[in-house]
């Protein structure tokens, strides 16, 4: 198992139990607990956990995984999401696209459709996530906007007031949105607050928003509110989610389409 395949595994396990002894950790992944040691070693000093004695826990309270050890979680399900959503937007128009495993997921799959292969341009993609507009620019049918502000590490995603400038000048056909989580009636939420302002400014440009979240976001709550559920046009999740959760959303006026 290479050191990044560790990493994740030992961070999942983390976010999953909240705290993980080294023997404990060694049995799980089939290594040595000197292994163990050193890779606790090297995240305490990136700040991903809080070393103790004889393991580690979770960093703060409201622990996030950073997005390049969250892209394994869910694959298959956000792969047939994101190839949904990208089924939903139009040639020629403005799209907004927030950060996010699934909205990364949305971007490779609009870059695929072959009847956005020409354009001048083939689509308008507007974004505050670094990931995105990189994987995108390579794109010349595409035309890329993206955000002011600072980047997250945790998401690659621009915030802060930077961003407020831009968002301001701009009209949007259609905005895709990734959450932490979506409820009826606590709305889409993030775990950062200065993401979901962004998130919350793209919402409020578009003509209609889609939210992209497999089965496992659906009924949470998280801490900083993006939308109300009122706000949402259309909620694309997997065939797991619950037939009552689907019914709720559907009572309060949300298409929603299952993959």
């Amino acid at each position: 198992m290479s050191r990044d395949a560790r990493w994740k595994a030992l961070l999942e396990l983390l976010v999953e139990r909240g705290r993980l002894d080294v023997e404990e950790a060694a049995a799980e992944l089939s290594v040595s607990a000197a292994t163990i040691r050193r890779d606790f070693d090297q995240l305490a000093e990136q700040q991903m956990l809080v070393r103790t004695r004889g393991g580690a826990v979770v960093h703060g309270v409201s622990y996030e995984l950073p997005l390049r050890y969250k892209t394994a979680r869910h694959a298959s399900e956000k792969e047939r999401i994101a190839k949904a959503v990208a089924a939903l937007v139009a040639p020629g128009e403005a799209v907004g696209l927030t950060g996010g495993t699934t909205t990364t997921e949305v971007a490779r799959a609009l870059a695929v459709r072959g009847d956005l292969a020409t354009g001048s341009p083939a689509l308008t993609v507007v974004t505050n996530a670094l990931n995105i507009a990189n994987e995108l620019a390579v794109r010349p049918q595409f035309k890329i906007v993206v955000t002011g502000g600072v980047a997250r590490p945790q998401s690659y995603e621009l915030i802060g007031p930077l961003a407020d400038g831009v968002l301001g000048q701009i009209t949007l056909d259609v905005a895709v949105l990734g959450v932490v989580a979506f409820d009826v009636a606590q709305g889409a939420a993030a775990n950062d607050e200065a993401e979901a302002a962004i998130n919350r400014l793209l919402c409020e440009r578009a003509g209609r928003v889609i939210v992209a979240a497999d089965s496992s976001k659906l009924g949470r709550r998280a801490f900083a509110r993006i939308c109300a559920a009122e706000a949402v046009d259309t909620l694309v999740t997997d065939t797991a989610a619950a037939p009552e959760t689907v019914r709720r959303f559907t009572e309060a006026g949300i298409e929603v389409v299952t993959v």
